[in-house]
């Protein structure tokens, strides 16, 4: 259990932070720009469910347990030691990417086939998870990157590959399941 009885600790004061295992690394390190992006994300997620309810909100909701669940297995490197910790850590597992796509799944079978690009936008929840799927994009990219330099779990990459899925769906379903959605016409201002 985390017990937070004081926030600020000044450790962090001279530009570096403590991983999960302990090791200290600079803030800007691509294991803290990672996990750190992942956050960010999750922040989004919790914009967008102001404008959330009932099954969406709930999803959204355990979403928002998963990406903590991320950034912890983010924030502790060295998979091979994970048998060695005292504590085990917290690693992403196949049933969270399944999860999300079995829910994808379901959303998607309610919309029509897309017939153009979509534009980012339409109701606010629509426009919020558009949000939500372009930061968790770059958390993938982030967290790609770190695996060319670093052990990553391969399920925290799945995780975030088909979580930025997951949200463009939603976004379709928060549009009056796809009946709302703002096309791309090409070239529209070409001419104006």
């Amino acid at each position: 259990m985390v017990v937070l009885s004081k926030i600020y600790t000044r450790t962090g004061d001279k530009g570096d932070t403590a991983l999960g295992n302990g090791q200290r690394v600079a803030k800007f390190s691509p294991r803290v720009t990672a996990y750190g992006t992942v956050d960010e994300a999750n922040s989004t997620l919790g914009l967008a469910r102001l404008n959330a309810q009932g099954e969406m909100d709930q999803a959204l909701a355990r979403i928002q347990n998963d990406l903590f669940d991320l950034g912890a297995d983010l924030c502790t490197p060295d998979m091979a030691r994970d048998h060695e910790a005292k504590y085990p850590p917290l690693r992403m597992i196949a049933p969270q990417v399944a999860r999300l796509e079995a829910e994808i799944d379901a959303m998607n079978a309610r919309l029509q086939p897309l017939r153009s690009f979509i534009l980012p936008g339409g109701s606010a929840l629509a426009a919020h998870l558009h949000l939500c799927r372009t930061v968790a994009r770059r958390a993938e990219r982030e967290t790609v990157l770190l695996a060319t330099e670093e052990d990553v779990n391969p399920e925290a990459v799945k995780y975030l590959n088909r979580l930025s899925d997951w949200l463009f769906v939603a976004a379709r379903i928060a549009n009056e399941e796809g009946r709302a959605d703002v096309l791309w016409v090409p070239g529209l201002t070409r001419d104006s």
